[in-house]
């Protein structure tokens, strides 16, 4: 999905949720949207995933959408690794409310 389309879904839709993704140990991040039939849409540049050096960049990008809310969802594939189940739809403990 790209910028375009972002905006475009953000206006005549209210009923989805914004991820801003990241790793642990990373600076970097990406943007991907999920509506409300579950579909998950990544934020695309030319067909290209879109990647993002800072939360600033993400937060401008996001209010030129007309998107001010999202959740933070960090990666850590040391649960993973240890045989752990990874929880990144569990609200408290892999997902922080971002609001801009």
């Amino acid at each position: 999905m790209d910028f375009n389309d972002l905006k475009a879904f953000a206006a005549n839709h209210a009923n989805y949720e914004i991820r801003v993704i990241t790793h642990s140990g990373s600076h970097c991040y990406q943007v991907e949207l999920e509506d409300m039939d579950g579909a998950r849409h990544m934020l695309t540049r030319r067909g290209k995933p879109v990647v993002f050096r800072s939360l600033e960049d993400v937060y401008l990008e996001l209010q030129r959408a007309g998107i001010h809310r999202a959740f933070l969802v960090q990666h850590v594939p040391q649960d993973e690794v240890i045989g752990r189940a990874a929880h990144y739809r569990d609200p408290l403990t892999s997902r922080v409310p971002l609001v801009f």
